[in-house]
Order: structure tokens, then sequence, then C-alpha cells
């Protein structure tokens, strides 16, 4: 090998410096903004509230509402891992928060179909004595 391509054994520490402190840069990278997660995690939220969220899964709903501020705020202090994290929990509790509220929906629209249907036996039954 000619002598441009070997190193000298004085250069060798420097060489590792370089290379730790390359390691140590790419390690202390920010990830970047989970801008798409916050997105969706704010349309989730908003859907729960169309949902009536707040009505009939109130509990539900305000950890969402609350967990997608603390992501909001997370992400204006460039803290995207915790700001991800929020935004997720925020789509969950959102999430869980609207099906609650249609399932109390759907059951109260079975009552009352159920309330009718005992409704109409009873005028059939009172009607055919």
């Amino acid at each position: 090998m000619s002598d441009n391509y070997r190193f000298k054994l004085n250069q060798l520490p420097l060489l590792s410096l370089i290379m730790a402190g390359g390691i140590f840069m790419s390690g202390c990278a920010t990830p970047p903004p989970p801008l798409e997660l916050i997105a969706v995690s704010k349309a989730t939220v908003s859907e729960a509230n169309v949902a009536g969220a707040n009505e009939l899964a109130p509990i539900q709903y305000k950890s969402a509402m609350d967990k997608m501020t603390a992501a909001e705020v997370a992400m204006a202090h460039k803290e995207y891992p915790l700001a991800q994290q929020l935004a997720e929990q925020a789509q969950v509790d959102a999430k869980l928060a609207t099906a609650m509220a249609r399932a109390a929906k759907a059951k109260k629209a079975a009552d009352a179909l159920q309330e009718d249907s005992r409704i109409l036996s009873q005028e059939i039954g009172r009607k055919t004595k």
C-alpha cells in the first residue's frame, strides 16, 4: 500500500476523536416533529366532540383534550418524543370517548324502540279484546 492510505500513529487519536464525535452527534439528533400524528389526533378529538363525547363520555373526552393540549405544548418546546406519546394517548382516549358516545346513543335508540314496541303490543292487545 502507498503511504497515502496509511494512518500515522500520531493521527489515530484525532481520527478516534472525530469518529466518537460523529457517533455522539448522531445519537443526540432530534427526531422529526410528529406533525402528521398531531393532525390525526386533533381530527380524532374533533370527531369525538361531534359524536357527543363531551356529554356522553365526558371523562374520556376531557382526558383526550388535556393530552392533546399537552402534546401541543410539547411540540412548542420541541420535545418531539413526548409530543408523539401524548398525541397517541389523546387519539386513543378520543377513540374510546367516541365509541362510548356512540354506544350510549345506540342504547338510547334501542331503549326507545323497545318502549315503542311495548306500547304497540299493548295497543294491539287492547284492540283485540
